[in-house]
């Protein structure tokens, strides 16, 4: 749980670079491939991943509507990383503007349950993390080269003349 705004911009800044590169590395072909009839798309998760943003942050009452509840997901790649990046950083803008370090321990019912501001953050960065984590197994399936995110990827070793950890 965050109890401090900086801590969680921070945080979100990293994560969210993160993110863009995992996107701004799929095509637009290989976000509609789909390996298996239980695994999503990389274009559902990545779309799941902007809605979420404007979900929890709507329930959260740090954006008054959730304007991408309905939409669709946008055509091509570049969009796509273009419209998470938009509300990203809409979304640390309002957590800057709309809480305090102090209003981080007020609760808000989130699914049913009553979370703490703190816990909210923490859960989209934990969100958006876990499937981060399944859309690069997509990607490698999809034969797409895999950013690195915490420390170099399979490729990026190879750039820098050595193997890969197994």
């Amino acid at each position: 749980m965050y109890r401090n705004i900086e801590d969680f911009i921070n945080d979100w800044e990293v994560e969210s670079d993160g993110t863009f590169k995992i996107f701004s590395a799929t095509t637009d072909s290989s976000r509609k491939e789909k390996f298996h009839p239980e695994v999503r798309t990389l274009d559902r998760l990545a779309w799941h991943l902007i809605q979420t943003i404007t979900e929890m942050g709507n329930k959260a009452g740090l954006f008054t509507e959730d304007e991408l509840e309905h939409a669709n997901a946008p055509l091509t790649t570049a969009e796509l990383a273009e419209t998470y990046q938009k509300y990203s950083n809409l979304l640390a803008k309002a957590v800057r503007s709309k809480w305090t370090d102090s209003s981080l321990q007020d609760k808000t019912e989130m699914y049913g349950e009553q979370w703490e501001k703190g816990k909210t953050l923490r859960v989209l960065i934990a969100h958006q993390t876990h499937h981060r984590g399944q859309m690069t197994v997509i990607m490698r399936l999809s034969g797409l080269r895999v950013p690195g995110i915490y420390g170099p990827s399979k490729e990026e070793w190879a750039e820098f003349g050595m193997l890969a950890p197994e």
